[in-house]
């Protein structure tokens, strides 16, 4: 009876999802390759573990970006093209910053403000670290937010506000529009070269089963940060009346006008804290890779797309979760396929999952 009630119910799994049944023979079948290859020693558990660690560094600069774009949609209701192109915005203000105070009296004050444009000087030259040079880090980090606070809300006053009201295909194309002219800027008075920005951190080898785990002191700094900006804006939005209005506003922006919220002070807000949060980790990811380019951002933004729908638009916490799995898979799918190809992986969890679940890990969860 028991055999009889088990295939009985897989039938009915079949039929009604089956999307999900695929999903549970292909994550079968890779795991299945994966003990086969610890067993056999062709793959290592610090190999995993390097990986998964990549893994996580990556998907918290994707949640932190991530929960800007998130909040712009739940509260503002369009999708922001421009958001990669804010986070390339501030981290080339940030490092300029770092350049200028690391590098004052040892290099020419235009190479620095250019942030080396051109081989004309470079980030490991200077010694650049945040152990080495941590007041030139953390300026660069409050720099960094700070400028892409005030450029989001100069877009905001001078190009989004007078299409607000407009459908969300009209703020979109402007968003976009927004996006390719801030990257061609950018790459007009930056230069197109990718360019070297820190010299190497020291770090330690954690032992892990077979082999060693190497973590640098960039790594922790990106985690401290973005964890501590992670829990500061979820205390935001459970703990104070700011973060109840934005709630309030994204479930029902006519009742949140009714009742009296103020929702121009919430859409300000919005773009101060997802603007704050969205420099801060164009920053922090040039500083975990050690590399910067004009169009580092506008690559990320796919990422975070895909994170953001993956946890579910409109959910902070979705974008975070999501941004952790989408850097998980990017980093571990190497494992299994040439790693050209590993953005490519991401995109494919990502569809996958939304078969099983339309709606995003975290559906009907709004802003919070």
């Amino acid at each position: 009876m028991g055999i009889a009630e088990t295939y009985s119910r897989g039938r009915a799994l079949a039929i009604e999802r089956p999307f999900a049944l695929v999903l549970g023979v292909i994550a079968a079948v890779l795991l299945g390759d994966l003990l086969l290859g610890l067993a056999t020693g062709q793959t290592q558990f610090a190999d995993i573990g390097t990986l998964v660690w990549d893994g996580l560094m990556r998907g918290l600069v994707i949640g932190l970006a991530g929960i800007g774009l998130s909040m712009t949609y739940s509260i503002l209701n369009f999708a922001n093209f421009a958001h990669g192109d804010y986070i390339t915005a501030g981290a080339f203000s940030g490092w300029a910053t770092t350049y200028l105070i690391a590098g004052l009296s040892r290099a020419d004050i235009g190479a620095l403000l250019l942030v080396g444009a051109g081989g004309s000087v470079y980030g490991g030259s200077l010694g650049i670290g945040m152990l080495s040079t941590p007041l030139a880090v953390v300026a660069g980090i409050v720099v960094a937010g700070g400028f892409a606070i005030a450029l989001s809300l100069g877009v905001d006053r001078f190009i989004f506000r007078p299409v607000r009201n407009e459908d969300g295909i009209t703020l979109l194309i402007t968003s976009i529009g927004v996006a390719f002219a801030l990257r061609y800027m950018m790459q007009f008075v930056f230069g197109s070269d990718v360019r070297g920005t820190t010299a190497q951190p020291p770090s330690v080898g954690l032992y892990f089963v077979d082999g060693t785990v190497f973590i640098d002191a960039h790594d922790i700094t990106l985690l401290v940060i973005a964890s501590g900006l992670m829990i500061g804006v979820h205390l935001l939005l459970q703990r104070t009346k700011l973060g109840k209005a934005m709630r309030a506003m994204a479930d029902n922006k006519d009742l949140a006008l009714i009742t009296g919220i103020p929702t121009e002070r919430v859409v300000r807000s919005t773009w101060i804290i997802g603007g704050g949060l969205t420099g801060i980790a164009g920053y922090m990811f040039v500083l975990w890779k050690g590399t910067l380019g004009f169009n580092d951002g506008w690559l990320l933004l796919l990422l975070i797309f895909a994170a953001v729908i993956l946890g579910g638009i409109g959910s902070i916490y979705g974008a975070i979760t999501g941004g952790l799995v989408i850097g998980l898979t990017a980093s571990m799918s190497v494992l299994w396929i040439p790693s050209a190809f590993a953005r490519a992986a991401a995109f494919v969890v990502m569809i996958v999952i939304l078969l099983v679940k339309p709606s995003g890990l975290f559906s009907g969860r709004s802003t919070a």
